[in-house]
């Protein structure tokens, strides 16, 4: 047997290491571990209420949005307040834009270099300049590394990388997903501008609040977000699906590999300020059973986790403190439970749980997939069933933005008013690009006295929980081939695929005292 230890796995936001146990050419054991401590909870107390719609979105660059809508929710059941309809529809916008650059980096940037093959440049012979840049520095690479094309490892774009052949084989499909990286750099930068449009800024929005936001709906603001619209359906329904199909196509293998098979999801875009109605359904799904949710159901477990007690909380009673020597303990994140079960939570549990509750467009896309892979409803529980749900809801959610901007009321008031109660408590529940979030407080003198946050990585990316079970990450790495356990490219494609955000999950809090000096060059 090999024990190998990935750390960290680079293209990921955060620092995540995966310990694998390889046994005739399988994994046979797996543990997920988080490296840095997760604090921000403790920076929330005592603090003004409203100081968390700010402070939330600095858990992430990457999701700010899908914190600050989250932490906006917990603030209004605090409050006692809904959002009015300008406030709800905004909101979705802002987050809807928000997605399709989350979407778009994480097949172009991050995942997509686990089989896209960079020296095909070395071929190219058109007249792109970007494209021909990008060569330069190949050939350049080549050239320092005595002629080896599988030695490209100085910094630069899709790197790092394994050496091998591990890679998409067709000079051409190489050479067109390249140009596809590319371009995905401009439309990610449009995608933000949308959320700027409404927000103020991306990333970390200054205009969300409880109720809404603070930007009126005006006919400049609407057109400066819908002239994007085009471009990101073109590149999108033309570019990146067909890149996803061509991967899929040249790694089917991955159509079984990478199960997990219990899912949750809060709902995506709600439809109305209760909460009942939604564009993606709220539900759980355990293969293809299909259940309601109940948030009275959700719990953080910490038995190997390096925290000192709180174990089988709800959020609410939540606790966050850390024993760094604890036994038995070997990451800094907890295992969330639903009803004492991991979930797997992200673009597949989305899609599995609207499939499943008969979303029309959802079935539409899927099975339109499914039959291009003359593949059956198994196929999606895999790698590449994470990746093909991130484009279909890109594709959804595009097409539906304009009827988004014509629910507007233009000119009309954006947000609820609210006044801080003298205590409460609140719960916001939304879907980060990467799955399950959600927000809880507990107020007392207009203050907040306990915050919590239980994000999509900590639900896929957490430990054994109190009984020994696997969190889903864990799980899913289980009997995937390694052909050689000194280039475990295979475990590193199924942890990319759920899209990791340590960043999220997990932060360093120490102010008090200096960790160390460093000289940057």
């Amino acid at each position: 047997m090999a024990k190998v230890l990935i750390d960290p796995i680079t293209r990921i936001e955060g620092h995540l290491s995966i310990e694998i146990d390889v046994q005739n050419g399988k994994v046979v054991d797996a543990k997920s571990i988080g490296d840095m401590f997760r604090g921000f909870e403790r920076i929330f107390r005592g603090r003004n209420p409203l100081d968390a719609n700010q402070l939330s979105q600095r858990i992430c660059g990457v999701c700010p949005i899908s914190h600050g809508i989250a932490s906006s929710k917990c603030l209004e059941g605090a409050f006692g307040i809904k959002p009015n309809n300008n406030g709800r529809v905004l909101r979705n916008l802002m987050l809807a834009a928000n997605y399709i650059q989350s979407h778009i980096i994480h097949f172009y940037h991050l995942a997509a270099l686990d089989f896209v093959d960079i020296t095909a440049l070395l071929k190219y012979t058109g007249g792109d300049s970007k494209i021909n840049k990008l060569k330069a520095w190949v050939e350049d690479e080549v050239k320092t590394k005595k002629g080896r094309v599988d030695a490209i490892t100085a910094g630069g774009p899709f790197l790092p990388r394994y050496e091998g052949d591990f890679y998409i084989k067709d000079v051409d499909t190489n050479i067109d997903a390249i140009a596809g990286y590319v371009k995905a750099l401009e439309m990610r930068m449009r995608a933000h501008k949308m959320v700027a449009a409404i927000g103020g800024r991306a990333p970390h929005a200054i205009g969300l609040v409880p109720g809404g936001v603070t930007q009126v709906p005006t006919r400049a603001m609407i057109r400066e977000y819908k002239k994007h619209i085009g471009d990101l359906e073109d590149f999108v329904n033309d570019v990146y699906m067909n890149h996803v199909i061509a991967v899929a196509n040249t790694f089917k293998d991955y159509f079984k590999i990478g199960a997990y098979m219990n899912f949750l999801s809060y709902g995506l875009f709600e439809q109305d300020a209760d909460e009942k109605n939604f564009f993606l359904q709220r539900g759980t799904a355990y293969g293809t059973k299909l259940e309601g949710f109940d948030p009275a159901k959700v719990r953080e477990q910490v038995r190997y986790a390096r925290y000192s007690s709180g174990s089988n909380l709800h959020p609410y009673d939540g606790q966050t403190e850390p024993q760094p020597g604890k036994a038995g303990a070997y990451t800094w994140l907890k295992a969330p439970r639903y009803e004492g079960a991991p979930m797997e939570v992200g673009p597949l549990a989305r899609v599995v749980i609207s499939y499943l509750s008969g979303n029309a467009a959802v079935r539409k896309e899927v099975d339109a997939l499914l039959k291009v892979f003359n593949a059956d409803i198994s196929a999606v529980f895999s790698t590449l069933g994470r990746h093909a749900a991130r484009a279909i809801e890109c594709k959804l959610i595009l097409a539906e933005m304009p009827k988004w901007l014509d629910e507007l009321e233009v000119n009309g008031k954006p947000r609820s008013t609210f006044e801080i109660p003298e205590s409460g408590e609140g719960m916001g529940l939304s879907e980060a690009p990467r799955g399950a979030l959600g927000h809880w407080i507990v107020m007392k003198d207009r203050k907040i006295d306990n915050y919590q946050a239980v994000v999509p990585t900590t639900w896929f990316c957490g430990p054994r929980d109190d009984n020994g079970v696997k969190g889903p990450v864990e799980q899913a790495l289980i009997g995937t081939p390694i052909a050689d356990p000194n280039n475990p490219i295979e475990a590193a494609r199924v942890v990319r695929s759920f899209d990791p955000c340590i960043a999220c999950a997990v932060h360093v809090v120490e102010g008090d005292r200096e960790i160390g000096t460093y000289r940057v060059c």
